[in-house]
């Protein structure tokens, strides 16, 4: 006969208290089967998310609440949920009823059976069901899987579904990439795979995949910026920080700003290149710090007086290289050349490195 295998279920959740008590309730039965211990991740939910599961908790003694405050993000609650798993083998699923419970047994055997490291439930694997996405949804997620396949290991090609937020792991092999992964990723599973360097043995199940039971997707535009980061971080084979590619595309929308705002300034409103320059800079360094608040620094972000205080900083911080681009940029337009777009390029590149590092460290407080 064999071994009951032990598993821990973890279930990362914010502002679930509709859906958590039917997930958890659904999953109990398994301990009947498995040495179970079920570990709640919840990031401080307003509605009351912790309360319920706390209930559950003094009910079944394998329900465990890990409640993080000052600590957020669905990867970050993921890898620590898995830090603190106590048993062989781990999976992972969302709290929302859109993983069914009924995969889960089907996972831990091929995971065992198979002698895998990985299995990940596949919403476009043969045999799965999409009920839960609207076409926009699969079809982003469609292009996100074919630009993962290209840009992981060419042991994963086989995958079709990097995306994947069900998953189940054999902790003993896969623990040492594990504590490795960056939690600023975009998914735990793609970070994983993409840290794992083809080091891993990965198969899939097919997988339905429902509509939420309750509440509204988290999926916002801060999710579609994480997996182009995610998928820069790792075609750069992961020499370029992950935050320094955030500031550099920012840093590019802030070039369209001044270019445009100096296009307006001088043909329209018949300003000089020369006095046009530092209003469309300061322009171009607000712009900056604003997207940068709210995509690359976002989990430090700054709110209401602290945001003005930021921008105050910001612009001191930038004021250096704000006096170099329009110096450098001045005096290559009036001495070298009266090319408008390569003066201004030359000052933007110079003051990139500088803003980059002297504002993590003073405006938001990132090392």
């Amino acid at each position: 006969m064999a071994e009951t295998a032990s598993l821990s279920i973890i279930l990362p959740a914010f502002n679930e208290r509709d859906n958590i008590c039917t997930i958890i309730e659904s999953i109990i039965d398994l301990s009947l089967q498995y040495k179970l211990e079920i570990i709640v991740v919840d990031d401080d939910s307003p509605d009351g998310t912790s309360e319920v599961v706390l209930e559950l908790a003094r009910q079944y003694s394998f329900v465990r609440l890990v409640r993080r405050v000052g600590r957020s993000g669905l990867s970050s609650a993921i890898k620590e949920g898995l830090l603190n798993a106590c048993h062989e083998y781990a999976l992972v699923m969302d709290c929302d009823g859109q993983h069914p419970t009924s995969v889960i047994k089907q996972s831990i055997s091929h995971l065992r059976d198979k002698g895998l490291d990985l299995v990940v439930g596949s919403r476009f694997l043969q045999g799965s069901v999409i009920n839960g996405l609207t076409n926009d949804r699969e079809s982003a997620s469609t292009f996100a899987n074919f630009l993962a396949n290209k840009s992981l290991s060419k042991r994963y090609r086989h995958l079709t579904d990097y995306m994947s937020g069900f998953f189940a792991v054999d902790l003993k092999q896969a623990m040492p990439i594990i504590r490795s992964v960056d939690v600023n990723g975009f998914k735990f599973l793609y970070e994983l795979l993409a840290k794992s360097n083809g080091a891993l043995l990965v198969g899939e199940v097919p997988l339905i995949f429902e509509k939420r039971l309750h509440g509204s997707s988290k999926l916002d535009i801060a999710v579609a910026w994480d997996f182009l980061l995610s998928f820069l971080h790792s075609i750069s084979l992961k020499l370029i920080p992950r935050r320094a590619i955030s500031f550099a595309l920012v840093g590019l929308s802030g070039v369209f700003v001044q270019l445009f705002s100096v296009f307006i300034l001088t043909n329209i409103l018949a300003y000089s290149f020369q006095s046009s320059l530092p209003i469309a800079v300061i322009l171009a360094a607000t712009s900056n710090y604003l997207i940068n608040n709210i995509l690359t620094f976002r989990f430090a972000r700054l709110n209401g007086l602290k945001l003005i205080k930021g921008l105050t900083k910001f612009l001191l911080v930038s004021s250096l290289p704000f006096v170099a681009n329009i110096g450098l940029a001045s005096a290559y337009y009036e001495h070298i050349s009266s090319n408008e777009l390569i003066a201004q390029l030359l000052g933007i590149i110079f003051a990139f490195t500088w803003n980059y590092v002297a504002s993590s460290k003073f405006v938001w407080n990132t090392p």
